[in-house]
């Protein structure tokens, strides 16, 4: 009879922790969306880390015309032969010494203020 509580408390660290690290996640992204300038309304912009060596690009956005809803998710893969690109689940491909520059740029930025922002160490 006692490993039933002892589960349950198990589970709920385990939700909260969950919790925890989503909301870690979101905070990160979305910081990472304004480092490229403001966000129109009715638009949703994320860049973040996701593990190892992996950047998330992410916008969503809703055309005001059409009202056609628009969706982007950039997978970036930092490997020692150059970054490896995906969009929206297709191929890699390598990307090119100006991408790879300005990614390079956005990662140190967005390293710079999550750091600050989100854990309270200065940069």
């Amino acid at each position: 009879m006692k490993l039933l509580p002892t589960l349950s408390k198990n589970q709920r660290d385990h939700e909260r922790q969950s919790r925890y690290y989503r909301n870690l996640i979101h905070r990160e992204a979305k910081i990472g969306g304004e480092l490229f300038g403001p966000i129109p309304a009715n638009h949703r912009r994320e860049f973040f880390w996701l593990e190892g060596d992996t950047w998330i690009w992410h916008e969503e956005w809703t055309d005001p015309k059409t009202k056609q809803q628009h969706i982007v998710t950039t997978r970036y893969d930092i490997r020692p032969s150059g970054v490896l690109k995906s969009q929206d689940g297709q191929g890699y491909r390598y990307i090119d010494q100006n991408e790879t520059r300005n990614l390079y740029q956005a990662i140190k930025r967005y390293k710079s203020r999550v750091t600050a922002e989100v854990y309270g160490v200065p940069a």
